[in-house]
């Protein structure tokens, strides 16, 4: 399903909001779709463009699973499905993504968004991009860009990922290309962390079939239905870059980063440019959610792995809660661990049973408070590396941001190999149900 198909399927869902006053994408904007929660929103008159603007695609799991074609809770199973399995997506010689272009090259063309009055100017902050890497291959990504001039703009790279590592390969400029309004499984996918050498695009093609196109200028396959291809190069010479509100909520720091010299543009007829809220619910899902199949591989390759939540009050990257069958006393440890190594940004861990529904923060909390021994169901590990956006790690420029990481067993302690001694001692009493009208008076308040 193209980006585009989904904005139609949520109007007769009565899923998006129309905005058909002028709004300013300097500041008014992001404010407009904070307050609707991020929900699906069109922007049908930005001010200065003749460009349409969506946001809040991917800021909820059925709109994600909408996107697919799948139901929300087959998203897990889905992914990790297409991480096993990842497919060639079909090449096509004609798209809609190069219908038209602008002549120029013009960013300043684009409703490109300012969020906050301090950030470092206008952000793109939804795009995918694609880069070939000289010795592993095609690998996609999500890259914001601030906006420098009509032709120019710096791009973060995170240290030792996909188009960092091929930038640092070559010493000349490197193609690259910056999809926005991407298909919804080309986003997810771009998400994903996959081994080195799997194409990304290849895991977006098992979650629903996507078509891929060349681009104009380069040997680079960019999804053929996105609104916009923005290609162009990342320059060897640096610029500040920032500063920025991240997945946190918190100020980044400025970076010295590549510049992206732009070389063409084009999109569909009557584009419509996706926003996308730096550390708004849209972000941290994407952020986070491709992550759950990550640890939940690796756990599942020490214990019997039931469920993975990477939860919101940890920004939907730096908190997890796994849950597992546990079958041996070393299990919830064992599962910590894994967990780590299936997300290696991961900070904090808590381990339950499967009678705690990973998802419910107070069952979580109520198995720490019941179930959790620090003296023995705690493994803190000291200067590991970590995530630059965790503003309490220490960062050295150059290099891997440290932290230290915690994990909580938080599991029925086990007393040998049969399981725990008093197993009734660890369940949550129930009252049976009854029916109330037998006992209130009519009118009465219930």
């Amino acid at each position: 399903m193209d980006w585009r198909d989904l904005l139609d399927l949520a109007d007769r869902r009565g899923w998006l909001h129309h905005v058909r006053s002028e709004v300013d994408p300097y500041l008014e904007m992001a404010r407009v779709i904070n307050a609707l929660n991020e929900e699906l929103v069109l922007f049908e008159h930005p001010l200065g463009s003749r460009f349409m603007v969506s946001a809040g695609a991917c800021s909820q799991r059925c709109y994600l699973a909408a996107g697919m074609e799948l139901e929300e809770a087959d998203l897990p199973q889905a992914l990790h499905q297409a991480l096993a399995n990842p497919s060639a997506p079909t090449v096509v010689s004609k798209a809609a993504c190069q219908e038209e272009a602008i002549e120029g090259a013009d960013l300043m063309a684009l409703p490109i968004l300012t969020h906050y009055a301090n950030d470092g100017g206008a952000y793109i902050t939804s795009a995918v991009g694609v880069v070939n890497d000289p010795e592993l291959g095609p690998n996609l990504s999500f890259h914001r860009l601030m906006r420098v001039d009509a032709r120019r703009g710096t791009i973060r790279l995170v240290e030792n990922r996909g188009m960092h590592t091929a930038w640092l390969k070559s010493s000349e400029r490197v193609p690259v290309a910056l999809c926005i309004g991407a298909p919804i499984q080309v986003q997810v996918a771009a998400s994903i962390s996959p081994s080195p050498g799997i194409d990304e695009m290849t895991i977006a093609n098992t979650l629903s079939q996507t078509e891929v196109v060349r681009a104009l200028g380069s040997d680079l396959l960019v999804p053929a239905s996105s609104e916009f291809i923005i290609e162009g190069c990342l320059a060897r010479e640096l610029a500040d870059e920032g500063p920025f509100v991240d997945l946190t909520r918190t100020r980044d720091i400025v970076r010295q980063q590549p510049w992206f010299v732009v070389e063409r543009i084009t999109h569909r007829k009557d584009a419509i440019f996706q926003a996308l809220l730096p550390g708004g619910s849209e972000h941290r899902l994407l952020m986070g959610m491709p992550r759950e199949p990550t640890i939940y591989a690796a756990v599942n390759q020490v214990c019997k792995c039931l469920a993975v939540s990477i939860t919101p009050g940890g920004g939907h990257w730096l908190h997890a809660v796994v849950q597992i069958n546990k079958q041996h006393p070393d299990d919830g440890l064992r599962a910590i661990e894994a967990a780590f190594k299936g997300h290696s940004s991961l900070k904090h861990v808590v381990v339950v049973d499967r009678d705690v529904d990973p998802n419910d923060s107070e069952a979580v909390e109520w198995s720490i408070a019941t179930r959790f021994q620090a003296s023995k169901d705690l493994l803190v590990l000291h200067d590991q590396p970590s995530s630059s956006l965790d503003p309490s790690a220490t960062y050295v420029p150059g290099a891997k941001t440290r932290t230290s990481k915690m994990g909580l067993d938080a599991t029925i302690p086990w007393e040998g190999e049969d399981g725990p001694a008093h197993p009734a001692d660890f369940e949550t009493m129930h009252y049976e149900p009854i029916d109330l009208a037998r006992f209130l008076e009519p009118g009465s308040c219930n």
